[in-house]
């Protein structure tokens, strides 16, 4: 059974749709040491995620979703099992790749906005795509784009401590969909902001997840926030469930 077959077999136990899923980790462990002990955090977790659909991993903290996200976005290794990007396993791929396909394929969102202070609102959601080697006039005039449809057309030259809380999440959300990737993966979001504010920033990122076709899991305490959601999973005794 060839890497294809096997992702859309064990998907199928999911939910069954007619493409393979963008995002799919099968069999997922992690473990880590402490002291003489040993914690297990993930054990064989599995978790398809499709284009246009957006998941909610509500769970305690210390239950492994910053792990899972890490793993999910190639920022960290599992012990045991296999992430597949559009049903191309990862794990043995050269660190190159996988840092490119982090930096074409999956968007990442933070609980802390982590934009760079020096730069304007349209500066920091440039840089990501200038690096990438996109030239200077097109990649502002996608942040500009970008930025618009956020709701911040007119915040564009401010920099980030002239910016609200959401102001400064919605620039981060910008800077993270700037290079058009397949896959977002947000860990807390709107965590630090205000019941109101978080609402409106989730509204916004729920509203660009499907606008774009992005496969989107958002890691969140806000129950409210989750259940507008396609799915909601949660992480129990290191397995991915499925929460009705």
């Amino acid at each position: 059974m060839d890497e294809t077959t096997t992702v859309m077999a064990s998907a199928a136990s999911v939910e069954i749709r007619d493409e393979h899923p963008i995002l799919f980790l099968h069999a997922i462990s992690r473990r880590f040491r402490q002291g003489d002990s040993t914690l297990d955090i993930l054990k064989s977790a599995e978790l398809a995620v499709w284009a246009g659909q957006s998941v909610a991993l509500v769970a305690p903290s210390g239950a492994g979703k910053s792990t899972l996200l890490h793993i999910a976005g190639l920022l960290e290794h599992a012990d045991v099992g296999e992430v597949y990007i559009d049903a191309v396993a990862t794990s043995k791929l050269a660190e190159i790749e996988r840092t490119r396909i982090r930096r074409t394929d999956i968007g990442f969102v933070y609980q802390f906005h982590h934009l760079l202070p020096e730069f304007s609102a349209v500066e920091n959601v440039m840089l990501p795509q200038m690096i990438r080697g996109l030239g200077r006039g097109e990649a502002r005039a996608r942040a500009i784009e970008l930025l618009s449809y956020l709701g911040l057309k007119e915040r564009l030259t401010h920099r980030p401590a002239e910016l609200s809380g959401g102001e400064q999440q919605r620039v981060a959300i910008a800077r993270a969909v700037a290079n058009a990737p397949r896959i977002l993966l947000a860990d807390e979001p709107t965590g630090n902001l205000d019941v109101r504010t978080s609402e409106r920033v989730f509204a916004t990122l729920n509203q660009l997840v499907r606008a774009s076709g992005l496969a989107a899991i958002v890691a969140t305490h806000n129950l409210d926030i989750a259940a507008q959601m396609d799915r909601r999973v949660t992480i129990r005794d290191g397995a991915v469930v499925e929460v009705t």
